[in-house]
Parts: structure tokens; sequence; C-alpha cells
């Protein structure tokens, strides 16, 4: 049967699950209250890049499935299910902030207190929140609706760039709720995604709550892990991709996840990480391995910066760099903590020039950078006077690229690999000084 949904903030979640719900037979209206990105989307553009999205998003706004509002009102006293899928930025101290969670909580509860009574209602937790919050989320409401409702955990587990798969054929389906009817009715929304066999897992609030925060850290701690034995690899001689291979056939470990580079970034893994630290360090029980995995990481593009700046002898003031790849990683154009910023404001921070190149992610860096950095229409137009490429985000298109053009081209053939995808000793050979991550330096520069 299908559902009438309210999906709250058109973001990355937020479109992306509304599109995928409407995909399978519901009828969902998305509400926001930015006006610009909402004429956006009811003039045929989506305001973010996302693989598979736009004919998906297309085919439902046609077929009159997909809606688009600024009308809170109308959205919740249509639905049975609301979704909240609002930003939880992290606080100064680390928490993340839910004040657009709660204040949506608290306008949905005087909604439903001014159209007394209701049917029953599902409001359901998407947006990535701290422990506690589904409790928090009831109270904002029940101050001004002592109605039938019920406050659910859903947390998302979409990997930006593969997004639109991930919705609408999860891995797994966490569900947090002991109430009957929300179990059966959310069960039978997903059912349709989970075909294949894949399970919906039925838990507590607060586990589901916990369990989004700990996939996400248990990633980037198999990430900074990586980056911290790459580093004792450069120091030992060792190679980061011979051990990769080595521990990654172990079906104990598998092989995802354990790719050496210049750390993390994104939307969810450093907000996360840091969230799960506040909520250890307010439980009186601090996760030291969580500590470590964001010390690391935020060392890890520093390190990255500090082997250009010795090649060239500690000074780089005036010299020009051309950067491959902005967003924090491919297949999207989402820079938020992009270890490309790091370097970048580094680079300028020495006095270094900046040419940067990505497939998406150019208009937004700009919004960050203005003119201090120049962005020019193509991979190869980069180079040009550019005394060593810096590959940072790895881009399909960066794979394969013409390295004789790229010898031509270069003011100094020199390449720093921050993602290990290039042979150090094909660089080498055809006449370029190669330095990856935790694997050897390959010098076959003419001086």
């Amino acid at each position: 049967m299908p559902y009438s949904i309210a999906v709250i903030g058109t973001g990355y979640v937020g479109l992306v699950s509304g599109t995928c719900f409407a995909e399978n037979g519901n009828t969902v209206i998305c509400v926001d209250n930015d006006r610009r990105k909402l004429d956006a989307l009811l003039n045929g553009r989506i305001p973010i890049y996302e693989p598979g999205l736009q004919p998906l998003y297309e085919r439902n706004f046609k077929e009159k499935r997909l809606f688009f509002t600024d009308n809170l009102e109308e959205a919740v006293l249509a639905s049975e299910i609301i979704f909240l899928c609002l930003p939880t930025p992290p606080n100064e101290d680390g928490s993340a902030d839910l004040q657009y969670v709660l204040a949506v909580a608290d306008h949905i509860g005087r909604i439903l207190g001014a159209h007394a009574p209701q049917p029953f209602k599902i409001i359901v937790d998407k947006s990535t929140v701290p422990i506690g919050t589904s409790e928090k989320v009831t109270d904002a409401i029940r101050a001004h609706y002592d109605g039938d409702f019920v406050v659910v955990s859903n947390p998302e587990f979409l990997r930006e760039g593969f997004a639109v798969e991930d919705s609408l054929r999860p891995e797994r389906v966490v569900i947090g709720t002991s109430h009957p009817a929300a179990q059966r009715i959310l069960t039978d929304l997903y059912r349709p995604f989970v075909l294949s066999g894949n399970p919906i897992i039925i838990m507590d609030e607060r586990s589901a709550e916990i369990t989004k925060y700990a996939a996400n850290t248990f990633l980037a701690m198999r990430i900074s892990f990586m980056n911290e034995l790459a580093n004792l690899c450069e120091v030992l001689g060792a190679d980061i991709d011979m051990v990769r291979r080595g521990i990654g056939t172990d079906s104990r470990i598998g092989k995802k996840f354990l790719f050496a580079g210049v750390g993390y970034g994104g939307s969810c893994f450093p907000k996360d990480v840091k969230a799960l630290l506040r909520t250890s360090k307010e439980a009186e029980y601090p996760l030291r391995i969580v500590q470590a995995v964001e010390d690391v990481n935020a060392e890890q593009p520093l390190r990255f910066f500090s082997k250009v700046r010795d090649y060239f002898g500690g000074d780089i003031a005036g010299k020009s760099f051309a950067v491959w790849g902005l967003a924090f990683k491919p297949n999207t154009d989402d820079v938020r903590e992009a270890p490309a910023f790091v370097i970048i404001d580094r680079l300028l921070e020495a006095g270094a020039l900046v040419s940067a190149f990505d497939p998406e992610a150019v208009e937004n860096t700009r919004t960050r950078y203005g003119d201090r950095i120049s962005y020019p229409h193509g991979m190869y137009e980069a180079l040009e006077g550019a005394s060593a490429l810096l590959l940072v985000t790895e881009w399909n298109e960066f794979r394969q690229p013409d390295w004789e053009r790229i010898r031509r081209t270069l003011a100094e053939p020199v390449v720093f690999d921050g993602r290990n995808i290039y042979d150090g000793a094909s660089l080498a050979a055809a006449g370029f000084d190669y330095f990856p991550i935790g694997r050897k330096p390959h010098l076959g520069r003419k001086k």
C-alpha cells in the first residue's frame, strides 16, 4: 500500500530519500524554507550532483508523486509518515547542533495541536542525531499536542556518489522503535526496498541512534589506521599497497576502506566522529581509539603538504601548483571537510599559487576561495606553468592521463599522488619525480 509521506528538508538525505520513496509508488511532499532551492526544484533543476538522481526526480515529479513546497502545515496534515531530514552541524565543542530538528519538531507539535485530533502520525528522525534525540523530539511535540503519534529513529546509510543505489537497494534498514504499529508500517514501507533479502532490523531508539555513529566511526577508523600504517611504511621503506593486499584478503578484515591517502572528509565522517567523541565525554567514558582516528585524520593532509614543501627546499613562495580534485571524494560536488582545502590553505599561507580543477566541485570551491586561486576549464589547462601536480581526489578521468602531455605542460615534472593511483616506476621512466602515500618515491627527473 502506498503511503503519504512528508520529507522535511531537501538537502542531500532529504532529496534522495524523498525521490526514492516516490519511485516506489508513495506520494511524497518535500518541504524546505529555502525559496531559491524550491524554485530550482520546481523548475527541473536539482541543487546537488548525485549520479542517477536527475531521471528519478524528473519521472516522479512528472507523475505527480513528488511535490515541493515551503508549507510545512500542509505537508504535516496531509502525511501519515513525516521524515525529519534536517542538518545537524557540529557545535564548537563537537556536539551535534539540534536547533533545526527541535525547531521543526516544535512547529509540528503546534500544527498538530491546532488541528487536533489527527490520525496516528509517525515522526521519523532520518537525520544523524545524538543518542536521546528521539525523546527530545517527542517532548517538543508533546508540549503542544497530546494526540496519537510516535517518534522513530531511522538512520540513513547513504554513500555520496552511490546514494540512489543505497536508497533503493539498502544493505540494511534500521528502525528504532518499540511501537508495534510504527514497526509494522515502516516495515511495510521499506519492504519493496529489500526484496533481495537484505534485513530490516528493529531495535530500540537509542540503539538505532548510536548505530549510525558507530558505523561511520568504524569506517573512519579503518581509513585512519591505514594512513597511520602508511606513514610507518614510509619510515621503514615498506609498501602500504602490499600491506593492504596482504590484510584485505583476510575474510575477517575485508578489502573496503583500506586505501591510504590524504584523509577522509565530507558531511558525515568528520561530524559523526566528533559527535561520538562528545557523547563519550558527556558519558564520562572517553573513546580513546576514536580520538586517535580524528587526530590521525587531521594530520594526514598536513603531512602531504609537508612533502610538497620539503621537496622544494622549504620555500614554495611564488611557485604554482596544480591541484586535481577538490571534492572530498569522487562522484560528488561536496567539498565539506575536503582534504584538498586543508592542502590549498597551506599552499596559500606559504605564498604559493594554486590552479585547481575538479569535474563537479569548482563552484563550491569558488564560494570559499573566490579569486585567491584560479579555476581553469580543464585538467590539463590546470598544469600550465605549475611546478608540480597534486592529485587529491581520484576521479576516473584522472586515472589514465596523457603523461606525455603532462610532461610538456608542467614547468617541472613532479607528481604528488595523494591517492596512490599511479605507477611510480613508469612515471620515473618517463622523467617524473613521483611521491605517493606509504610507498617509496620514484625519482626520474633529469636534474
